[in-house]
């Protein structure tokens, strides 16, 4: 399964600002992933999800990455019925660069081998 969902993405790592932008963004981007993911059959578990962050700049993959993809993890992880800490799903995280002005998540799950 492939999904394209339009948000943007930012690292969490050191973000300071107010509580109420925080919020927002983590609605806005759980509403998005739980739109593309309504009606879609769930997949048997194990599982391999990668999310891969298209933007114009890339972030350090090692914590800024999988910190922009906090909400969306934990969105997949609720349509999935699980916890995002279970061992029977392997999260992956890649980036894409793309034109400035152009941003998104592009949501794969597939069967593990």
């Amino acid at each position: 399964m492939r999904i394209e969902i339009p948000i943007k993405t930012v690292s969490l790592m050191n973000m300071r600002e107010h509580f109420r932008v925080t919020a927002k963004r983590k609605k806005e981007h759980r509403d998005a992933v739980a739109w593309a993911l309504q009606g879609r059959e769930r997949p048997s578990l194990p599982v391999v999800v990668t999310f891969t962050r298209v933007s114009p700049g890339t972030l350090d993959a090692h914590d800024n990455l999988p910190s922009s993809m906090k909400n969306v993890c934990d969105e997949v992880a609720k349509w999935l019925g699980i916890d995002d800490s279970d061992e029977l799903v392997t999260w992956k995280y890649a980036q894409q660069k793309c034109k400035r002005g152009e941003f998104g998540v592009i949501l794969e799950i597939n069967h593990a081998p």
